[in-house]
């Protein structure tokens, strides 16, 4: 099984192997398709837009043109006064006519209309074309446009190839009355050869009325279907799009002439050449990824090669052989060399502290032996201190009855298996204590206690205020007349019990006074170290001793400081 689990770490290394290999390569093969696919339409469209722009301008100065024209009509007073009806020389209109329109005349025919739609005058020979209604079509339009402006009409019937294929009218004005009008006549071959060259020679360009209607295109038998589906989705406020996905249509209006421009180009990328991109993306991906899987499986085998001897070591390890340790080849110096010389470091760590842990286990057996052996039996002590008692007793001895009596319940207090006890044991036992003291010092001090009733039942550390109690004996009532020995204790607000041991001697350093600080160097006076230590590790960092000497300037105090937990609650 865990050999299959090697393996199977393995398998994943070298799909991480794929994984860092191809994703990079697939990403920026799909990344720069599309960059490319991006620019190569991106021109296509800025090309349209050019191609469009000079189709416009081609538009606008025929425009101007026309509008030249009619304003240099409107001007001279003969045409005005021929079309109000006046009986003018014909000729000199018709040298009027062909002045205005020397300029554009190769673009268009020009007729002139009266108010009513009869042709008056032409350019050019129009049978069948004798009036235009005014009351609609492109006469009634221009009527109701401004003065100075053209309105455009697409021809009537498409069907008609003789039949002109776009018509220009502007109104012409006496007075702010409409005098007449001059239309110019476009035909097919008339639009080609001002239009041609600007579609390009691969793209149709088609020009529509400002209701969709067609007018011209590159391929004249294209116009009308061609403009008749994209008019229909135009209506239906769809994007442009051709019969098939080959071709890309860019669509404009003109702001001068109203009229719509389409381009219509082919596809840069068609589905076939699309399938072929995606093809050889395809390829160059398999090409990759069979280079990867042949460098990973190499790059793997080369470095699992350290790794299956690390393994098998570690294998012997766990069954208890400390004697193993991995080759390391001599030209390898990476990161599974030195992992090789630190587990056999390790081994041989393990191995050492395998043979001291059998050493030590061997003298700590000892050392129980010899424990075991030198232990007085408490119990064989008591017994004798009780003894003492009834000879004190007999031999009228009360000192040493009592100081027996007290040391007797001192030793069978401290032997007790419990860690905490009530404060109030714990201040009969102190009492024990301190009467012996008394007496070994005849009584050169006095011994006091204030301690609420309702803090008797709270849990304290066993003999934690012995230390306190013998340390303000030893160096605060020593050589003090009229000693005073007194044990308050309080609780305050935030359940903190604070016990304190106050004598009534010289007091303290001031270099000792604040919480207690264990001394740089332990000497064998290690009663307050050890009641700190206690709280702190019971209780946490905030508990603990504190030293200050009194207010009144006689003596100084030990405050332990605990939580207040009672017996009732334990």
């Amino acid at each position: 099984m865990k050999r299959l689990h090697f393996h199977s770490f393995r398998q994943r290394l070298n799909a991480a192997f794929l994984a860092v290999s191809l994703a990079p390569l697939l990403l920026c093969s799909a990344l720069l398709l599309q960059i490319f696919r991006f620019r190569m339409t991106a021109d296509q469209q800025q090309n349209a837009q050019q191609q469009l722009s000079s189709a416009c301008h081609a538009l606008n100065t025929m425009q101007d043109g026309i509008l030249s024209a009619a304003e240099s009509l409107q001007r001279d007073g003969l045409v005005t006064r021929a079309l109000a009806g006046a009986q003018e020389d014909s000729a000199k209109v018709y040298s009027s006519l062909y002045t205005a329109t020397a300029a554009v005349r190769s673009t268009a025919r020009f007729d002139l209309y009266s108010a009513d739609g009869t042709l008056l005058y032409s350019t050019q020979a129009a049978p069948g074309e004798d009036a235009l209604s005014p009351d609609w079509g492109i006469l009634y339009e221009a009527a109701q446009a401004e003065n100075g402006t053209l309105v455009y009409s697409a021809s009537e019937d498409p069907t008609d190839p003789d039949a002109p294929v776009l018509r220009a009218a502007a109104r012409l004005t006496v007075s702010g009355k409409t005098a007449g009008f001059l239309v110019a006549v476009m035909y097919e071959q008339q639009l080609r050869e001002a239009l041609d060259g600007m579609a390009g020679a691969q793209n149709e360009l088609l020009v529509m009325d400002r209701f969709w209607h067609g007018i011209y295109c590159t391929k004249p038998a294209q116009v009308q279907t061609l403009a008749s589906a994209l008019r229909s989705q135009l209506l239906a406020g769809k994007a442009l799009t051709g019969f098939s996905d080959d071709f890309l249509y860019t669509a404009r209006q003109d702001s001068v002439t109203g009229l719509y421009l389409v381009l219509q180009q082919p596809q840069v990328f068609t589905r076939g050449t699309l399938r072929l991109l995606y093809t050889v993306s395809a390829l160059c991906a398999l090409g990759g990824a069979a280079v990867s899987i042949f460098l990973s499986l190499q790059l793997s085998r080369q470095m699992f090669r350290p790794i299956g001897r690390l393994h098998d070591a570690i294998s012997q390890v766990g069954q208890n052989d400390l004697q193993v340790q991995v080759a390391i080849e001599e030209d390898r110096r990476d990161e599974l060399s030195e992992l090789a010389q630190q587990f056999n470091r390790m081994v041989l760590s393990l191995r050492r502290n395998q043979q001291a842990l059998l050493e030590n286990q061997q003298a700590l057996n000892d050392a129980q032996i010899r424990m075991l052996q030198a232990q007085l039996n408490p119990h064989f002590l008591c017994n004798t201190l009780d003894t003492m008692k009834w000879i004190s007793k007999i031999n009228q001895v009360p000192q040493v009855a009592l100081m027996s009596t007290n040391l007797a319940d001192i030793l069978r207090f401290c032997i007790l298996p419990d860690e905490f006890v009530p404060l109030e044991k714990e201040l009969q036992i102190l009492g024990r204590y301190v009467e012996i003291q008394r007496i070994r010092l005849s009584d050169s001090f006095t011994y006091e206690q204030t301690v609420p009733e309702a803090l008797l039942s709270c849990m304290v550390p066993k003999m934690m205020l012995q230390p306190l109690a013998e340390n303000a004996i030893l160096h605060g009532l020593s050589g003090v007349p009229d000693g005073k020995l007194t044990v308050e204790a309080r609780e305050l607000e935030d359940e903190t019990l604070e016990i304190r041991v106050c004598d009534n001697g010289a007091g303290l350093p001031e270099a000792l006074l604040g919480p207690y600080r264990p001394p740089e160097k332990q000497t064998r006076h290690l009663g307050l170290f050890n009641v700190d230590t206690i709280l702190k590790k019971h209780y946490g960092e905030c508990f603990g001793l504190r030293l200050d000497n009194r207010t009144d300037g006689t003596g100084a105090c030990i405050t332990a400081r605990l939580p207040v937990r009672r017996r009732d609650a334990e």
